[in-house]
């Protein structure tokens, strides 16, 4: 794997201004995964490339008190991209950013550096942490008033083409915006559900793959609102068909080879793999909370509509959380199925590389694969196999990572805290709503 050139402070600015540049957006993203930015004129950017740039912590969700509010933005130069959906004339750049302290140290409420955390502690053992997503959403119309409404813009279905397909322009653009991004874009096309869209891009370092997620979501509801569309990531807007997930693909990769291959393996899969597969099954519960945040997260995750619900692994078995798809050598991968497009990818990324390193020095040993439709079996038989559930709402998710320490210590005390405490006050002003379905099912007969 060729290592990414970083341009030098002196190579942005000269791309700036060949760009014609007038804006520079500092990127960053909250606990919660909410991608903001502080923007500044090109005339500051090299103020920003020497790290000078300073901003006001305490109005963003979950990082510091107000009497700790400063904090230092440090620009990853590898980042440098224009959007390409803004006026030429005038350009906006940006530049996806770290977080630091004052006093120079990279803060520990960061999701970037959580992260960045995960990785070193691969690194430690000589592995780099290759990831690759699938990212679902869907392009909903918008009202006289342009509010977002929950009505489709299509009637197509899987694979489908235009005319029936009448996102197809918004995702050609999208494509092509992110392709002018630097990404490579492998796939795109309509999903299962009408108004459902799904763009797969090539795999990379998990940080990478972690920033290009925010991107792609950034870009999809820039574009979309240009063709008088509303994108969504929300994992389960319409009931009765199937929710958004964002399957990630995982492989770890020492000396250019990647270690989850062995011919002479089961399956064609190394002892590491495995046991990588063994860590990440016996955590799935508490990397759930991060990797399926929202309180709607769980009404995707219910049988019947392709997303997993039961913990086990299969080279063949698409009812599997955890599925090996049939390339080898240096393809070879696993597909973790449960992640959907709401999570923080820098957090959730983080929790799936600690539970698998945890296999790993361990030397954890999977279960043995379930080749079985998982959802056609009984519950006695799921439960003589030693089947497990994901958590069946936020709430158990919560408590399932409270619990973990692996997955604990990987978010870090600072994150795990806010966390937290975000993820329950979301989940108790859901709870003590009176929802519509209760109105239209109980006023009339109690």
């Amino acid at each position: 794997m060729a290592e990414k050139k970083i341009p030098t402070k002196e190579e942005i600015l000269a791309r700036a201004r060949e760009l014609g540049v007038s804006f520079v957006r500092l990127q960053f993203t909250d606990i919660l995964g909410i991608a903001k930015n502080v923007a500044i004129p090109v005339e500051e950017l090299g103020k920003a490339l020497d790290n000078e740039i300073m901003f006001d912590g305490s109005s963003i969700e979950g990082f510091t008190r107000i009497e700790e509010s400063d904090m230092n933005l440090r620009p990853d130069h590898a980042t440098f991209a224009v959007f390409p959906w803004r006026p030429r004339d005038g350009a906006v750049a940006r530049l996806i950013c770290d977080v630091y302290t004052p006093d120079g140290k990279p803060f520990a409420g960061d999701p970037r550096y959580v992260l960045k955390r995960a990785m070193m502690d691969a690194a430690e053992l000589g592995y780099t942490v290759m990831a690759g997503p699938e990212c679902e959403f869907f392009l909903f119309q918008r009202d006289e008033e342009e509010n977002p409404t929950t009505k489709t813009q299509d009637e197509a279905g899987y694979f489908d083409l235009a005319p029936v397909d009448r996102g197809e322009d918004a995702r050609r653009e999208i494509v092509l915006a992110l392709t002018e991004m630097g990404f490579e874009i492998e796939a795109s096309h309509h999903e299962v559900a009408r108004g459902q869209q799904e763009i797969d891009f090539k795999y990379g370092d998990c940080l990478t793959t972690a920033d290009r997620v925010v991107t792609l979501k950034l870009a999809t509801r820039a574009i979309a609102a240009k063709h008088g569309l509303c994108a969504t990531f929300m994992p389960k807007p319409l009931f009765g068909v199937n929710g958004s997930g964002m399957h990630v693909h995982l492989s770890l990769f020492a000396g250019g080879k990647n270690v989850f291959y062995d011919p002479d393996g089961p399956y064609g899969l190394s002892e590491i793999a495995r046991q990588f597969i063994a860590g990440v099954l016996l955590h799935a519960p508490a990397i759930t909370a991060v990797a399926n945040p929202l309180v709607n997260s769980y009404k995707r995750l219910v049988p019947g509509y392709e997303a997993p619900v039961y913990i086990s692994w299969s080279a063949v078995n698409r009812s599997a959380l955890i599925r090996v798809p049939a390339a080898r050598e240096q393809g070879t991968r696993i597909e973790f199925r449960s992640p959907d497009p709401s999570c923080n990818p820098y957090l959730a990324f983080a929790a799936i590389i600690a539970a698998g390193l945890d296999g790993i020095k361990r030397k954890l040993v999977p279960p043995e694969p379930v080749h079985e439709n998982i959802y056609h079996l009984t519950p006695a038989q799921r439960e003589k196999m030693g089947i497990r559930s994901l958590p069946g709402s936020l709430l158990e998710a919560l408590a399932e990572l409270e619990a973990d320490p692996v997955i604990a210590e990987a978010l870090g005390a600072h994150v795990l805290e806010h966390f937290l405490a975000a993820k329950r006050a979301e989940y108790d002003a859901y709870r003590i709503q009176v929802h519509p379905w209760e109105i239209e099912r109980y006023l009339g007969i109690y």
